[in-house]
């Protein structure tokens, strides 16, 4: 029996930030992955990586993006091309197109900023100015659809993260878990389907911490044999 094969395609360069130690979440998803049975490639190319997309049947996307937060923190270095933007784009389509799933990892909702088509194949994004986070800490993410295959029978994650607050989702999304912040509820785990591939984000991950806890390696696990169509 063929094993199914994933990409991650891990933050380096300008897809990368002072704030997330890419290269180590990285490894920790793989490990991950390899737990699943996935023949697992780590490649921190990101441009070629993605421009030059091999056929996996699982893409993840732990990358992020240069540009501050905030308004009023500064960008670091520069941003890619609308030609670069445009290539990604259209590799992202066909790999959803040929039934390829998706896994987006915490700030891979903020790696194209300025691209409504990323977005929406993701399911949502990083609002500049608008979305935020608390202090990383302790933190407690909800279930909140129990009868899809994600979430079905899963209890509270408790782990230690950041809580992205107030992203922006779209119209088609499932919202799967959420976080309490500010007297708000936040959805920080979605899924959508796309044609014949299926598409989860978690807003989990910010670093190695909040993958040494065995409910969010259970999250991650659950959102692979859905992605792949297992069980």
């Amino acid at each position: 029996m063929t094993m199914s094969t994933a990409l991650v395609v891990s933050g380096s360069g300008r897809w990368a930030d002072p704030w997330h130690p890419f290269e180590q979440t990285s490894e920790r998803l793989r490990q991950v992955l390899t737990g699943c049975g996935l023949e697992v490639t780590v490649r921190d190319d990101v441009e070629d990586a993605l421009t030059g997309l091999p056929a996996v049947d699982l893409l993840v996307l732990n990358i992020g993006n240069t540009e501050g937060p905030d308004p009023d923190l500064p960008d670091l270095p520069e941003r890619p091309g609308p030609e670069v933007v445009a290539a990604i784009e259209t590799s992202l389509q066909q790999h959803l197109e040929r039934g390829g799933a998706l896994l987006g990892v915490h700030s891979a909702t903020t790696a194209l900023p300025t691209s409504p088509t990323y977005a929406s194949l993701l399911g949502g994004r990083w609002v500049r100015g608008r979305t935020m986070h608390p202090p990383i800490g302790p933190a407690r993410v909800e279930p909140v659809d129990v009868d899809h295959p994600v979430a079905a029978g899963l209890g509270p994650t408790e782990l230690v993260d950041e809580r992205y607050s107030w992203l922006e989702t779209g119209p088609d999304v499932t919202v799967l878990c959420e976080h309490e912040h500010d007297e708000e509820q936040h959805p920080v785990v979605w899924a959508r389907t796309a044609g014949p591939a299926r598409v989860l984000y978690s807003g989990l991950g910010h670093d190695t911490r909040s993958y040494d806890s065995p409910a969010h390696r259970e999250l991650l696990v659950r959102g692979v044999d859905w992605l792949l169509g297992r069980g």
